[in-house]
């Protein structure tokens, strides 16, 4: 059950950590109005913020916390991501071979086509 999981997030990583910026931005945002700004008239907005009083202490450190885990998450596999293509880009044996242990252990945490990708590009370079 866990590797099914996981491999959904793997595959689903972009939009995941996407949505989790996007949320902890509003979530972090319902908490600054409340506490900074509760002049402020955004229609449905506020009227959740106001609804929810005290409560907006636990979103804005939720909100911050999920935001920082996007942010993380996001860089990290935009990272990845753009090591394996650079690396694939080679035409060497040599190259490949060198950084072999790196891709390989780079391309499990990534989307299930890179590591298609790198099994092409084993394939085409005989290795």
């Amino acid at each position: 059950m866990a590797g099914k999981i996981t491999g959904f997030f793997r595959n689903f990583v972009l939009a995941f950590s996407l949505i989790l910026v996007i949320v902890g931005l509003v979530l972090m945002m319902m908490g600054v109005i409340w506490y900074w700004f509760k002049d402020l008239q955004l229609g449905f907005y506020t009227d959740t913020i106001n609804q929810l009083k005290d409560w907006n202490a636990y979103i804005l450190a939720l909100g911050f916390i999920a935001f920082i885990f996007g942010v993380w998450y996001l860089y990290s596999y935009l990272k990845k991501r753009k090591f394996v293509l650079e690396e694939l880009k080679t035409n060497k044996r040599s190259e490949l071979l060198k950084k072999r242990a790196e891709l390989e252990d780079t391309v499990k945490h990534l989307p299930s086509k890179y590591k298609k990708m790198l099994e092409k590009k084993e394939e085409e370079l005989r290795l």
